[in-house]
């Protein structure tokens, strides 16, 4: 059990609780099963353009990480998180307690095809997303359900996404996603396919010697052709240390030359 400012939060076994080292966040992870990576950290700030009094929807929202990091880089004024695992939605629901984010996050623990039954059609102002980034019947599977689910598109695939985030946008809101660099076409093609324009797009590299090994994409529900292919972001130095942008990300730099 953990207790913050009289709040009794409970930990179960194999789980501990990760300093987000921004604004006093905090997230609980299984010690054992899937954690966030950079690739959340950086979707949540390439998404922090999302404009106050918003009301944002995060499919996929797993430990909630996305959602809670967007609680304190924006002014947003809600933020619905949809996770299909139950006992990693749970995970999220104590995360939320935790941070006090009550009034600003909450959860739905369904399957986000089964959206279009539960929230109205156009009632969101942007929408984020981690989705898995395999194909079904491709690469390594985990024996854990856990993390199983969260790489391979078992229970929701591109198609899905842009289908549910084209009824469910604003006209002219967007989508934030983050994915693999070798699955862009199946994206574009799937985001024109439901009238989503992709407007901005910026590739990451693990170092600049390397292939990129991300891609974030934003696309607009109902916008005209035009893509910007923003400059690349580089990871790592060639001395395998964190590049200047990517502490100022992390909130680093800003604490290192504070001590």
């Amino acid at each position: 059990m953990f207790m913050k400012r009289g709040i009794k939060i409970i930990l179960k076994d194999n789980e501990r609780i990760d300093d987000l080292e921004y604004k006093g966040l905090k997230i609980i992870q299984s010690k054992k099963g899937f954690c966030f990576g950079i690739d959340s950290v950086l979707l949540s700030d390439f998404a922090k353009e999302i404009k106050k009094d918003s009301k944002v929807l995060d499919l996929g929202t797993g430990t909630g990480i996305i959602s809670i990091l967007l609680c304190g880089k924006t002014k947003l004024k809600h933020i619905t998180g949809v996770e299909i695992q139950k006992e990693v939605c749970d995970m999220a629901k104590r995360s939320i307690k935790l941070n006090n984010l009550e009034e600003r996050f909450d959860i739905i623990n369904e399957d986000l095809n089964n959206l279009s039954k539960i929230l109205p059609a156009n009632s969101f102002d942007a929408i984020v997303t981690n989705p898995p980034y395999k194909k079904e019947n491709t690469g390594l599977k985990s024996k854990d359900q856990v993390q199983l689910v969260s790489r391979h598109e078992i229970m929701c695939n591109i198609n899905d996404i842009a289908k549910v985030a084209s009824n469910l946008l604003n006209n002219n809101c967007s989508i934030y996603m983050v994915h693999r660099p070798d699955r862009i076409i199946d994206i574009i093609e799937a985001f024109r396919k439901y009238k989503l324009e992709p407007k901005k797009m910026r590739f990451i590299y693990p170092k600049i010697t390397k292939e990129p090994n991300l891609v974030l994409i934003k696309a607009t529900k109902g916008a005209k052709e035009f893509l910007k292919i923003e400059k690349p972001l580089i990871v790592y130095n060639q001395n395998g240390t964190y590049t200047e942008e990517i502490l100022e990300i992390y909130n680093k730099k800003c604490n290192e030359e504070n001590n």
